[in-house]
C-alpha cells in the first residue's frame, strides 16, 4: 500500500504521526514533514518534503534523520532550496553527510533565505556508493526486477572552462559515473539540470545536450524526462545536475516516454527532453513529469505577465498527463514549484484550494524558468501500486 505520512512541527520534534492511503489525500500543515512511502519490489522508497528556514534547518534535518532511522531507511539524496551562503551551515547541520546535497541558489533568488528541502531515502536495499573522486555523489541498488541509480550534485571539475565546456564535462561525468553501476548513459530516465544564468545561454546549452544525445544514441532509445532551471550552486558552477537511471533485468519492467495531451513534444522546439517518463514494474508504477510551464500546443508561452493564469494552465497540463496514465493528484509523491517572483508563490496554494486539490508534497524554489516570459514551472512525480 502507498502511504502518506505527516509528522508534526520540526521545531518541537514531537509530532504525532498520521497515516492515510494515497487514494485519500496528502496533508500539508505548516511546519511539518510530508513522507510518502512507496514500496516496490521488496524495497521501500521514502519521498520527504519539508519547509525549512535558517532557524529551523537543523531541527528539520534532525527530524528527517530520526524518522528514517526509525524505518531502517538510509537517505540517498537531498535538495536544499536557498542561498549558497547556507551551504556550510547545512553540511554542519547534517553532521555526517553521507549523501549528495544539491543546494540550489536560484538565479532570481536574493540568497538571503531558505525555502525548503527534499530527501529521498530507501530501506530494504543495499546501497552501493558512487564516488566522484573523494566525493560521494549517489548510490545504486538492485532489486529482482531492475538496477537503479540516483546521483546528485554533479558538476565540472574545472570551473575556468566556458559554460558550454562545463556542460559537456558534466554530461561526460554522468556517463563515467554510471559505469560504476555497470549502467549506460541511455539508462537515464530523468535528469535535473540547473544552469547558472540560464536565460543567457539556454539555447547554447541545448546545442551541447542535443549533440551529446546524438553521439550516445539517446534519440534511438528514449529521451529522458528533465527539468531545466536557472540556478547556481554552492560554488557558483555554470551547471550542476542530478539524474535517476534504471536498468531493467527482464521484459516485465518497461521504461517509456509519456506524451503530454495538451502540449507538443519539447523536441519540436529543439529542447531534448520527454514530457514525462513512466516506469512500469511488477506491483507498481512510477511516473516522473518533467518541469512543466505555461506553453500552448504550438510551443509558445501564453498568459504573459499573469502568474495566476500560468499556474492554471500548467496545472491543467500536469493533470492531463496524470489522468492519461490512470493517476490523479492523490498519487503525487513529490513536487517542486519554481517561481520567478517569490512573492507570487502563494498563488499555487490558492489554486489548490480553489480547485479542491489535496495539499501536495511540494517544495518551493525561487528561480528563473527556461524562458524570460515564464513565471512558474512545476515538476511532479506520482506513484501507484497495482
Amino acid at each position: 500500500m502507498l502511504t502518506a505520512i505527516t509528522t508534526g512541527a520540526p521545531t518541537t520534534n514531537k509530532g504525532r504521526m498520521e497515516k492515510e492511503t494515497m487514494e485519500e489525500s496528502i496533508i500539508n500543515p505548516t511546519d511539518s514533514l510530508q513522507i510518502v512511502e512507496f514500496p516496490h519490489d521488496g524495497v521501500k522508497a521514502y519521498f520527504i518534503t519539508a519547509h525549512a528556514s535558517e532557524q529551523t534547518m537543523e531541527a528539520v534535518f534532525d527530524q528527517v534523520s530520526a524518522e528514517m532511522a526509525a524505518r531502517d531507511a538510509k537517505i540517498a539524496f537531498q535538495y536544499l532550496f536557498g542561498g549558497r551562503q547556507f551551504y556550510p551551515k547545512a553540511v554542519s547541520a547534517i553532521k555526517s553527510l553521507d549523501w549528495p546535497l544539491t543546494l540550489l541558489h536560484g538565479d532570481a533568488c536574493s540568497g538571503s533565505t531558505i525555502t525548503g528541502t527534499q530527501f529521498i531515502a530507501l530501506s530494504g536495499a543495499e546501497l552501493h556508493p558512487v564516488m566522484d573522486g573523494d566525493r560521494k555523489v549517489g548510490n545504486w541498488y538492485d532489486t529482482e526486477d531492475a538496477r537503479y541509480c540516483l546521483l546528485g550534485d554533479l558538476r565540472a571539475d574545472d570551473l575556468t572552462q566556458s559554460r558550454e565546456e562545463q556542460a559537456l564535462a558534466v554530461f561526460e561525468k554522468m556517463e563515467a559515473l554510471l559505469k560504476q553501476a555497470d549502467m549506460d548513459f541511455t539508462d537515464i530516465a530523468r535528469t535535473w539540470l540547473y544552469l547558472n544564468d540560464l536565460l543567457e545561454w539556454y539555447d547554447e546549452f541545448n546545442v551541447v545536450r542535443t549533440q551529446f544525445f546524438n553521439e550516445r544514441g539517446t534519440f534511438d532509445k528514449m529521451v529522458p524526462a528533465s527539468t531545466g532551471i536557472g540556478a547556481g550552486t554552492a560554488a557558483g558552477e555554470e551547471m550542476v545536475c542530478a539524474l535517476w537511471a534504471i536498468k531493467p533485468k527482464h521484459d516485465g519492467v518497461k521504461v517509456f516516454a509519456v506524451p503530454s495531451p495538451l502540449q507538443c513534444p519539447a523536441l519540436d522546439y529543439k529542447s531534448s527532453f520527454a514530457r514525462a517518463v513512466e516506469v512500469d514494474q511488477p506491483g507498481s508504477r512510477l511516473l516522473t513529469i518533467s518541469g512543466t510551464a505555461s506553453i500552448e500546443p504550438g510551443g509558445k508561452t501564453v498568459h504573459l505577465d499573469d502568474c495566476a493564469k500560468q499556474i492554471e494552465l500548467t496545472m491543467d497540463v500536469v493533470h492531463e498527463i496524470l489522468k492519461s496514465r490512470g493517476m490523479d493528484w492523490e498519487n503525487t509523491s513529490r513536487a517542486i514549484a519554481y517561481f520567478k517572483n517569490f512573492d507570487e508563490s502563494h498563488l499555487l496554494a490558492e489554486y489548490c484550494v480553489e480547485h479542491g486539490l489535496p495539499e501536495l508534497p511540494v517544495a518551493i524554489s525561487h528561480a528563473d524558468v527556461c524562458r524570460h516570459d515564464l513565471l512558474f514551472e512545476i515538476e511532479l512525480d506520482a506513484v501507484k501500486a497495482r
